[in-house]
């Protein structure tokens, strides 16, 4: 299973517990100008000056730039949707149930900031950007799922990831357009989604137990190739 821990410049400990406090306060004074400016370095240089952080130190908290910065954004919806659904009683929950309400509630921490999430994801959709928007998805959708209490470590771990991140798109970017009072449409359209995951699953389980019944094939090329049974 890989490793899905964020290593970011400035090493571990207090000097990465510091760093870590100097993107929040850039990202804050950031935020309240994303929807007029977009994310810019501009952007960033002026949200370092209102946070009262050297460009010395801004260097350090983000080498690369507005890119870094809109990566810390991303990462820190997933942190605020883990700390959300930690007050829940998942366990209580049907997987359908948590999944659900995973996805609803890492769009949720981000109400407020609509427009700098839907920047900050045409921004990642970019050649510029490099591999960090699927970068940024797999850590979102493998985030949710770690929250849903999934513990898999075979293929299905892949293979869980990749299905979510179709519908943790799809789903986000249909919230982009909506405007249905409290998002009315965004949650419906997520419960379709999440319907068709799951009977594709169970679609899925029938085949494997239809296939677990029939003859193996190898072993019956044999008896025909060698005139047995």
């Amino acid at each position: 299973m890989p490793d899905t821990s964020k290593k970011r410049p400035g090493g571990t400990g207090v000097k990465s517990d510091r760093l870590d406090a100097t993107r929040m306060k850039i990202l804050e004074a950031a935020l309240p100008n994303v929807a007029f400016d977009g994310w810019t370095p501009r952007l960033l240089r002026e949200a370092s000056e209102t946070a009262g952080v050297s460009h010395g130190e801004m260097r350090l908290a983000f080498p690369d730039g507005i890119l870094d910065l809109v990566d810390f954004f991303l990462e820190d919806g997933d942190r605020r949707m883990e700390e959300a659904l930690a007050g829940q009683d998942l366990a209580a929950m049907k997987i359908r149930e948590r999944i659900t309400l995973a996805v609803r509630t890492r769009i949720e921490v981000d109400l407020h900031a609509r427009e700098a999430m839907r920047r900050a994801i045409t921004m990642f959709a970019l050649p510029t950007a490099g591999t960090r928007g699927p970068h940024s998805l797999y850590r979102t959708v493998d985030a949710i799922w770690r929250a849903a209490g999934d513990t898999s470590t075979d293929f299905n771990f892949y293979t869980k990831r990749a299905t979510l991140a179709g519908v943790f798109s799809s789903v986000t970017l249909y919230w982009f357009a909506d405007d249905s009072e409290n998002y009315a449409r965004t949650w419906a359209f997520l419960d379709r989604r999440i319907e068709d995951v799951m009977r594709f699953e169970k679609a899925k389980a029938g085949v494997k137990n239809i296939a677990s019944r029939l003859p193996d094939p190898f072993a019956l090329l044999g008896r025909l190739r060698y005139g047995k049974g």
